[in-house]
C-alpha cells in the first residue's frame, strides 16, 4: 500500500464520516482514526477470495417500533439487523442467484442474509438473531452507512 492510496482511504473517511479504520494484511497494519467521534464497533475482515472466511456479524439490536392501529403489540419485539460497516447492500451472491431472505423467511445466527461489498471486498451478514424476516429495509445495490437498519427480524 501506498501513500496515494492511504490518501484515498483518508478521503473515503472524511467522505463517509468514518472515525476509525484498520485494515491488516500478512507483513502490513494500517490503523486511521479521526478525533471527535467515538469509533464504531463493527469487525472488518478481508478474506482471500473475495468473500470474507466465516463473514462478518452484524449488530442485531432490539427496537420497539411504532405501529398505527393499536397492532404496537406485535411489533414491539421486532429487531434490527444493522450494517457493520458501510459499502454496498446486496441481497444475492451474485446477479444470477436468489436472494439470501425474503419475507417470511426463518433465519438463525449463522444464516446469512446479504452481502456488503467494501473496498472491492464481500462481506457476508449474518443474521445473529433467531427469528422471522418481517421487513426488508434496504434495496439491492444501494449503499449502506455504518449502524444503518438493513432488515427487522420478529425473533421466535
Amino acid at each position: 500500500m501506498d501513500l496515494k492510496d492511504i490518501k484515498a482511504i483518508i478521503d473515503l473517511m472524511k467522505k463517509n464520516s468514518i472515525s476509525e479504520f484498520e485494515l491488516e494484511r500478512q507483513d502490513f497494519k494500517i490503523r486511521l482514526k479521526r478525533g471527535g467521534v467515538a469509533p464504531p464497533t463493527g469487525s472488518y475482515d478481508e478474506g482471500q477470495s473475495g468473500y470474507v472466511s466465516g463473514g462478518t456479524l452484524a449488530t442485531v439490536v432490539p427496537m420497539p417500533l411504532p405501529a398505527p392501529g393499536g397492532s404496537a403489540a406485535a411489533n414491539a419485539t421486532d429487531m434490527e439487523i444493522k450494517a457493520p460497516m458501510i459499502g454496498t447492500f446486496y441481497r444475492a451472491p451474485s446477479p444470477e442467484a436468489g436472494n439470501y431472505v425474503e419475507i417470511g423467511a426463518e433465519v438463525n445466527p449463522d444464516t446469512v442474509v446479504c452481502i456488503i461489498e467494501a473496498m472491492k471486498v464481500m462481506n457476508e451478514i449474518k443474521a445473529e438473531a433467531k427469528g422471522v424476516i418481517s421487513s426488508i429495509l434496504v434495496e439491492n445495490a444501494k449503499p449502506v452507512e455504518f449502524g444503518q437498519p438493513m432488515f427487522k427480524i420478529r425473533p421466535a
